[in-house]
């Protein structure tokens, strides 16, 4: 697999501080070499340059591009003799191409045109969100639950995701649950556009509708579409707007504002979410979000004072120990429990 410590920065993020200097210098590529050159050749001068010009994580992107080259996963995977080799000039020539995109900051998930989540192989095109490593984690909280409460041969199910990007969250779970369904949405028809490919190259398209829609704009639209799921999952945009200002180059100038910006708070689609929620999920359905550290206790306050119908379950750390995700339930309102009662 594509290794998870090179994800456009190893946290969700590229804030300051994070992927190093917000100014880009403008770059050119080193000439190409008149003579034949080695793979580790071109590599250690790749590798220099993108050092000599401020590239972040200058050792993982040559080494990436390099494995992509020579068609393997990772440089160590490589036979020893296929990097000493020469290459062709047709080879030379691609190497030099798809270093002078990196160089222009493109992350190297978009250079090479895809990456890995758990165990799936995701093409990737800007400006569509990058999966990150947290995200992962998430799916495994969603799979766990789903597993214990009966996701079994004879139980089928329907999961939801907000804000579907490569389709990361939903094909993940289909490839882990042969009898789950999904719906995935999303306000980018670019979004929408490479979950279907990613669905289509995985086989997993007849499990799977996806659908050009702004949950923030058409809620009727979204409400009629997607009902009586066990599940709903978002990585949404939780950025606090004024961060944007300190996103760095690989991100600010590849990766789609929309989803990133949360709003002043970095709650505002996260708010319709949990508004929406009760008239999507089955009963007892929860809803699963990915946010920023700051935001846990902010969105358990403003469920208990303004969405009735869900319960705030719990928060869950991700790997590094920082309060990354919200799991909320829904339970019936107290008008539903005097109806029962009479």
């Amino acid at each position: 697999m594509w290794r998870r410590c090179l994800s456009a920065g190893c946290r969700r993020f590229g804030l300051k501080g994070i992927w190093g200097s917000h100014a880009v210098r403008r770059c050119s590529a080193p000439a190409l070499p008149a003579g034949r050159i080695t793979a580790l050749q071109a590599g250690d001068l790749w590798r220099s340059h993108f050092v000599e010009n401020g590239v972040t994580e200058p050792d993982h992107s040559t080494h990436y591009i390099i494995a992509y080259l020579l068609g393997a996963k990772t440089i160590e995977s490589l036979e020893q003799g296929k990097l000493t080799e020469l290459l062709s000039r047709e080879k030379t020539e691609q190497m030099w191409q798809l270093c002078t995109k990196r160089l222009s900051r493109m992350p190297v998930q978009y250079v090479i045109e895809e990456w890995d989540f758990r165990d799936l192989t995701l093409k990737m095109r800007s400006p569509v969100f990058i999966p990150r490593p947290e995200t992962e984690e998430l799916v495994e909280l969603v799979l766990r639950d789903l597993e214990e409460t009966g996701v079994g041969a004879d139980e089928q199910r329907t999961c939801l995701e907000v804000g579907c990007g490569s389709g990361a969250i939903s094909l993940s779970l289909l490839n882990s649950l042969p009898q789950l369904k999904a719906i995935a949405v999303d306000q980018s028809q670019a979004a929408v556009d490479l979950t279907r490919e990613n669905a289509s190259r995985l086989g997993l398209q007849d499990r799977l509708q996806v659908y050009h829609i702004d949950v923030m704009k058409d809620a009727e639209t979204f409400l009629s579409l997607c009902s009586s799921v066990s599940a709903l999952v978002s990585n949404p945009p939780y950025l606090f707007s004024e961060d944007m200002m300190t996103l760095d180059p690989e991100i600010s100038r590849f990766e789609d504002h929309a989803a990133l910006d949360g709003g002043k708070d970095g709650l505002r689609v996260i708010r319709q979410i949990l508004t929406l929620a009760p008239q999507i999920l089955s009963s007892p359905g929860r809803v699963y979000l990915e946010v920023d550290p700051r935001h846990p206790t902010l969105i358990r306050r403003w469920v208990e004072a303004n969405v009735e119908e869900m319960h705030y379950v719990e928060t869950q750390q991700d790997i590094t120990g920082r309060p990354r995700f919200c799991i909320l339930q829904k339970e019936k309102s107290n008008k539903d429990h005097k109806l029962d009662l009479d």
